[in-house]
């Protein structure tokens, strides 16, 4: 049996009102479009663990499927897109900005990056065996089967705005 607890949905007022004080907070511009929001992992608690690794200044990279991407009709990210991450229970709690992207088989992932997205010991052996056990449990759930080189998106990110 499973004993993660299943992720909610965002509250759509709560994502804008966020947004709206990122945007005075850094002296954007009041009109630009509030991006893509999501937390990291599949379940309340991994999300809740991911963000406060974010919001301690830890995890600074995180890796995605490709195929995910493709099945949502989402495009991979770009350098300087921004994005908002959630914790556990769908509140968003930190702007992302990305300062990396590399699409490669999961089984090329180094030491840096290991290291930079900060879970675990930060060793790529630690990093590997998460990341195997992640997608094997969660792409099945999106009709993907897991395939220890599959295309994946290696993304770095800072952070520009967060909230405790």
């Amino acid at each position: 049996m499973d004993s993660r607890t299943p992720l909610g949905e965002a509250d759509p007022a709560q994502l804008t009102a966020f947004w709206q004080r990122f945007l005075a907070a850094t002296g954007r511009d009041p009109a630009t479009p509030r991006p893509d929001a999501w937390p990291f992992g599949d379940s309340v608690e991994l999300a809740d663990e991911l963000i406060a690794l974010v919001l301690a200044g830890t995890k600074r990279a995180t890796a995605g499927a490709v195929a995910e991407y493709e099945i949502e009709g989402e495009s991979l990210p770009i350098v300087g897109d921004l994005e908002i991450a959630l914790d556990g229970t769908m509140r968003p709690r930190a702007v992302l900005r990305v300062t990396d992207v590399r699409v490669g088989p999961l089984s090329s992932v180094d030491d840096r990056f290991a290291d930079d997205e900060g879970e675990g010991d930060r060793s790529r052996a630690s990093w590997l065996e998460a990341h195997t056990g992640f997608f094997s449990r969660f792409l099945p759930t999106i009709g993907v089967a897991f395939d220890p080189d599959m295309a994946t998106v290696f993304q770095r990110f800072d952070v520009p705005y967060q909230e405790d």
